[in-house]
């Protein structure tokens, strides 16, 4: 079944899990998106199983650190990388050119060491912050809304590159697959967030749309780096939500 396999791929690309060997095809890639919300949903999950698990044993603060090492470890900290990338590019207010090279560098600057540093900082301060009886439905939106950002950057920012990530993605989502993962993160998010859900949601897109007219501006366009970036950002603007006054 083909849905199944691009679920599949969509497993294999977001997260370091095990995924049963199946036949790969190229275009799985951009088919999967449309399920990166279900992914999300899966990851924030295993968060809220060891929530459950480990809270009223160990202090809040440990608690939350935790759960931040348990998104490391599954994603290969592939965004807190691609934020910390993008930082350096952004940060060198060079040519577009400079930025993008930058970018590619191996080589990590002060301006994604510190952004690494600030983003973990913050999410395990709201983490440790966000009350008991709403840990659960805010963890599994944040995870579930921060994937969908990779979907409309994909599908209205051209690549920056002509190689990478954003060459493969960029401007091929078709606008069945960005309404049926839109659909899809809708309907997860309500399940778990119901009335609550507006804020969150509108924070996310103000989040997308700002950074993508960033990417646009700055670099001519969308790359890989970029669309962790997005994730992290949006992550971040769940949990203030959910610990907001």
């Amino acid at each position: 079944m083909r849905l199944l396999r691009e679920l599949l791929a969509a497993v294999q690309f977001l997260t370091r899990l095990p995924v049963p060997a199946y036949r790969f095809e190229p275009d799985m890639v951009v088919g999967s998106t449309k399920l990166y919300p279900i992914v999300g949903a899966l990851v924030g999950l295993g968060a809220v199983a060891m929530e459950r698990l480990l809270r009223g044993h160990l202090p809040v603060g440990v608690l939350a650190a935790a759960v931040l090492v348990y998104f490391v470890i599954l994603t290969g900290g592939m965004h807190e990388d691609g934020l910390a990338d993008t930082l350096d590019g952004l940060g060198s207010g060079g040519e577009r050119k400079r930025m993008l090279d930058i970018m590619r560098d191996s080589r990590i600057g002060s301006y994604g060491a510190l952004a690494i540093i600030f983003s973990v900082l913050v999410r395990w301060e709201l983490l440790g912050t966000i009350p008991p009886g709403r840990f659960a439905s805010y963890v599994v939106a944040a995870q579930v809304l921060c994937r969908w950002t990779a979907l409309p950057l994909a599908k209205f920012l051209p690549s920056a590159r002509q190689d990478g990530l954003g060459a493969i993605l960029a401007s091929k989502i078709s606008m069945g697959a960005l309404v049926l993962g839109s659909v899809l993160a809708l309907v997860i998010v309500g399940v778990c967030l119901r009335t609550q859900m507006v804020a969150p949601v509108a924070a996310v897109i103000v989040v997308t749309v700002a950074s993508g007219m960033v990417y646009k501006i700055k670099l001519g366009g969308i790359t890989g780096d970029c669309f962790g970036t997005s994730s992290q950002l949006a992550e971040i603007a769940v949990y203030l939500c959910a610990v907001w006054i």
